[in-house]
C-alpha cells in the first residue's frame, strides 16, 4: 500500500471559462474568447464555443454533491475577472451572489477551494488597450485580485494568481493558439514581464489585506531533457529551462529574476521594458506555496540553422523526439511519470523545499464512447493507470523529502477546451452535449473516492 501525508489534498482542477457558461449573460462581459469566437468561429470546434461551455453557472450546487460522490476533499477553479468586474471597475452583485454560494457549498461540503484569478481569460475592455502588452494591466489586475481578496477572502484561504502564465503568452504571441495571434517574441517578452508583475501586485493586494489566507501561482514547469550531453545541446536545455520555467519560477519563488535569463534578453535584443523599484516588488512578495501543473516532459536538442538574434525559441532549441516515449495519441502528449519525480525534487533541492502541490495532472482520450459499458458508464482504465504510475513517482519524492502537499487532476468533469472543445475527455464525470450538459461517473470516478479514502493506494 502506497500512503500519502496526513491531510493530503485530493481534488480536481478546471476554470471558469472552461466551466461556468453564460459567457455573455447575467452581468458578465465578454473576453477575448467570446470575442474571438464571434470574429473567427472556423478556428473553433463546429459550434462549441464559450457560452455555455459544461453550464457549472446552474448546475454548480449539483456538482459539488458529485464531488462528494468521489472523494474529492479540495477543488481549484477560477473566478471571472469580467463576470466580476464587467468594466473593470465596477461589481456585479450577480456575479458576487453566485461565487460566494458555490464557495460556500464547497466548504459545507468539505471540499476545500482553491481559487485561481486569471486562466488565460483576458477582459476584451482591457484587450481593446493593448491587453498584457500595455502596463495599465498591472494596476487593474492588481485592483480585481483586491476586490476579490475583499468579497471572498472570508470564504478562501488558498489564492493563486496565474494558471500557467508561459502559456497565454506563447500561445497568444508566439505560436497563435489564442488571441490575439500574433508573432512577435519581443512582444512576447513584454507580455511576460507586465504579466509578473501582476502576479506582484496581486500577492502585494493579498498582504494589504485583512484576509489571513496564502497566495500562490500555477506553473507548467515541465522538465527539461536534452538529446545528449554535448554542450551544444545542454546549452539549448538551459535556455529553454530559463525561458519556460525559472522564468517565473525564480521571480515568484525566490524573488529574483535568473541572471542568465537577462543575458540571454539582453544579447537578442529582447530586454523588456520595465518600472523603477520592480526589483524591489518582486523581491518583497514571494509566493506561500506552488501549484505545478505537469503532462509531459519537454525534450529538446540544438536547433540547426538558428537567427541570431532570435526571432522565435526555436532560435534557442529545437524539440527532440525521443525514439523510447510512450505517447497520449489523442493528445500528442509523451507519457513520462517519471519526470513528476525529477521536478518534486528540482522543489526541493533548488527552491526551498516550498510547500507545493500537484495542480494539475491528467489523461485527455477522444470519442470515450467507445468505452460505455452496458451499465452506462466509461470504463477508462487508461486514465487509472495514468494516475497510479504518477502517483508512485510522486510518493517516491515525498519519501526523499518533497515537501508537497496534494494532488489535483484535470479535470473533475469533462470541459471545454479552448480550440479543441470537447475533443478530448479528461474529467471523473462525463457530460453529455446532447442532454442538457448531463453528468455521469466514469470508472476512474469510483478509483478516485477509494484513493482519497485511504489517502494511497495497492501498486
Amino acid at each position: 500500500m502506497i500512503n500519502f501525508p496526513k491531510n493530503f489534498l485530493w481534488g480536481a482542477a478546471a476554470s471558469a471559462p472552461q466551466t461556468e457558461g453564460h459567457s455573455l449573460s447575467n452581468g458578465k462581459t465578454a473576453s477575448t474568447w467570446d470575442e474571438w469566437y464571434v470574429q473567427n468561429p472556423e478556428k473553433f470546434q463546429p459550434g462549441q464555443g464559450p457560452a455555455t461551455t459544461s453550464n457549472v453557472y446552474e448546475l454548480y450546487a449539483d456538482d459539488v454533491k458529485r464531488m462528494q460522490a468521489i472523494g474529492m476533499n479540495s477543488y481549484r477553479t477560477s473566478i471571472s475577472w469580467t463576470r466580476l468586474l464587467p468594466d473593470g471597475k465596477n461589481v456585479n452583485p450577480e456575479a458576487v451572489s453566485f461565487y460566494r454560494d458555490y464557495f460556500t457549498k464547497l466548504n459545507e461540503a468539505g471540499v476545500t477551494p482553491i481559487i485561481n484569478l486569471f486562466h488565460f481569460d483576458m477582459p476584451w475592455w482591457l484587450m481593446e488597450k493593448g491587453g498584457w502588452e500595455n502596463r495599465e494591466s498591472v494596476d487593474a489586475f492588481g485592483f480585481y485580485a483586491k476586490t476579490a481578496f475583499e468579497l471572498f477572502g472570508d470564504l478562501v484561504q488558498r489564492w493563486t494568481t496565474f494558471n500557467e502564465p508561459v502559456v497565454h503568452i506563447e500561445c497568444g504571441y508566439l505560436y497563435g493558439y489564442h488571441y490575439p495571434d500574433v508573432v512577435d517574441f519581443k512582444k512576447a517578452i513584454q507580455v511576460g514581464y507586465h504579466t509578473l508583475m501582476a502576479h506582484v501586485a496581486a500577492v502585494e493586494a493579498l498582504k494589504a489585506s485583512n484576509c489571513d489566507g496564502q497566495i500562490g501561482i500555477i506553473l507548467n514547469i515541465s522538465p527539461t531533457y536534452a538529446r545528449s550531453e554535448s554542450p551544444e545541446d545542454q546549452r539549448a536545455k538551459e535556455i529553454a529551462d530559463l525561458l519556460n520555467g525559472k522564468s517565473f519560477l525564480d521571480p515568484c519563488a525566490l524573488g529574483t529574476i535568473p541572471v542568465g535569463l537577462k543575458e540571454v534578453l539582453a544579447d537578442n535584443d529582447l530586454l523588456p521594458i520595465t518600472a523603477e523599484n520592480d526589483s524591489v516588488r518582486i523581491a518583497n512578495n514571494t509566493v506561500d506555496f506552488l501549484g505545478l501543473n505537469y503532462y509531459q516532459p519537454r525534450r529538446v536538442q540544438a536547433p540547426e540553422n538558428p537567427q541570431t538574434p532570435a526571432l522565435t525559441p526555436a532560435d534557442f532549441y529545437a524539440p527532440y523526439d525521443w525514439p523510447e516515449k510512450k505517447m497520449n495519441i489523442y493528445r500528442g502528449w509523451e507519457i513520462y511519470p517519471e519526470a513528476i519525480y525529477d521536478m518534486a525534487m528540482m522543489i526541493k533541492d533548488e527552491y526551498g523545499n516550498i510547500p507545493w502541490y500537484v495542480a494539475e495532472n491528467g489523461m485527455g482520450v477522444a470519442n470515450e464512447e467507445r468505452f460505455l459499458n452496458e451499465d452506462g458508464m466509461i470504463e477508462d482504465d487508461y486514465r487509472i493507470e495514468f494516475m497510479q504510475d504518477h502517483l508512485q513517482q510522486l510518493h517516491n519524492a515525498i519519501e526523499k523529502g518533497s515537501n508537497c502537499f496534494g494532488y489535483h487532476t484535470w479535470t473533475f468533469a469533462d470541459c471545454w477546451s479552448w480550440l479543441n472543445g470537447y475533443t478530448n475527455r479528461y474529467g471523473f464525470y462525463r457530460v453529455d452535449l446532447d442532454n442538457n450538459y448531463a453528468r455521469s461517473m466514469k470508472k476512474s470516478g469510483l478509483w478516485f473516492k477509494a484513493l482519497s479514502e485511504n489517502n494511497g493506494f495497492n501498486k
